[in-house]
């Protein structure tokens, strides 16, 4: 494992000397070199005309990788718990009925950011790592009358895709806006904001788009953008206010906060990256490299926690088996491969790995020589297959 292609730029004079790990985790993800390079580049000003133009850039390539034509697309200088907030402070407002698909952690996450704001909610629960069907979400929808509804695409908690084709259209019919957490999908499985009608999507960099956390991708819809326009009370959140980041990066520019010049290098790399290889291409590898897990790790005797319809690409959820202490399995690899992955928690807690198969570490050589050393620590930890 340690001859692996993709290491970090490891920097001679340092004072800081962090142990190499392969993140097979499910986030962060394994890095580019070329974005540690673009890392170490100079820092120029948050107000410098090169800053603009690198967000620019960020901009027109988030729109691809979003697969949106809004305008107000861009990236919030804050981890995707940012984009959430912003996200749902701007958009929810006290006393407003939100609809929420409770199915992990992260849609709880959501559920409590809109009650903070106020919000009268509503939630539709399902265990963990089940999605919500298509006739259930919009009867739930139509009945509710919501004047929000909230989702997560790619459930980072159980490892669960949900389509929302269904839930956008009703929300739609019932004049909502539709708030979606993109965070573990974006950049390597098809996100489709326009096609599936999303309003407000948010993402992170440190999942598909395999780069440091510490920025967070938002989109707009036109219609969402109007609402916020003709939103009367001021949002409570100052530093995530929507209207005051969007004059700051795509109209005035005018100084708003100190956004690091060296995260946007880094994402304009991810993003040039994944340009370069082929939005379609990256997915597609993504989704053989996902394949190719699930074949080897059925192959020891593991079970899926998600049915194949609605599994993530690039975060897996094999069960734990019978017997076999996670946490043991999860410091082997780590002691003896440098290798990081992430148990469950929660109403998962013990039941699940997660392990995240994205970016460098989507291929097939990669997923051969981890399932090599998985089935190893398994089998140390007393599993007989």
């Amino acid at each position: 494992m340690a001859t692996i292609a993709e290491k970090p730029v490891i920097m001679d004079e340092t004072s800081i000397h962090p142990p190499q790990r392969l993140l097979f985790g499910p986030g962060p993800s394994q890095v580019h070199p070329r974005v540690y390079q673009a890392l170490a580049q100079p820092i120029v000003g948050h107000l410098d005309a090169y800053f603009f133009q690198i967000s620019s850039d960020i901009q027109r390539m988030l729109r691809k990788v979003f697969g949106t034509t809004n305008d107000l697309t861009f990236v919030i200088s804050a981890t995707g718990s940012g984009g959430m907030e912003t996200a749902i402070s701007n958009f929810v407002t006290p006393g407003m009925k939100v609809v929420s698909f409770a199915n992990g952690f992260f849609c709880d996450r959501q559920s409590e950011m809109a009650r903070r704001q106020g919000a009268e909610l509503v939630r539709f629960e399902k265990p963990w790592g089940e999605v919500f069907g298509d006739e259930e979400a919009a009867e739930f929808i139509r009945r509710e009358k919501p004047k929000v509804v909230m989702y997560v695409q790619a459930e980072t908690s159980a490892g669960a895709f949900q389509r929302g084709e269904a839930i956008c259209k009703a929300a739609h019919e019932v004049g909502a806006l539709v708030i979606a957490d993109c965070v573990t999908s974006l950049g390597a499985m098809p996100v489709e904001v326009d096609r599936t009608g999303i309003d407000i999507a948010y993402s992170c960099t440190q999942k598909g788009l395999s780069c440091p956390p510490g920025l967070s991708p938002i989109t707009v819809s036109p219609r969402a953008a109007e609402w916020l326009k003709a939103r009367e009370t001021p949002n409570r959140s100052w530093y995530f206010d929507l209207k005051l980041i969007a004059d700051y990066l795509t109209v005035s520019h005018r100084y708003h906060h100190t956004a690091s010049a060296t995260m946007f290098y880094g994402l304009h790399e991810a993003l040039t990256l994944i340009e370069e290889e082929g939005l379609e291409n990256r997915w597609r590898r993504h989704q053989q490299a996902h394949l190719q897990f699930v074949k080897q790790v059925e192959g020891l005797g593991l079970e899926m926690l998600v049915t194949p319809q609605h599994r993530i690409w690039n975060l897996n959820t094999p069960k734990v088996p019978q017997g076999v202490d996670d946490a043991k399995v999860r410091a082997t690899l780590l002691n003896d491969h440098g290798i990081e992955i992430a148990g469950g928690f929660g109403q998962l807690a013990g039941k699940i790995f997660r392990i995240g198969v994205m970016g460098p570490l989507a291929t097939k050589e990669h997923v051969d020589e981890f399932v090599k050393a998985f089935g190893a620590a398994l089998r140390g930890a007393g599993y007989k297959s």
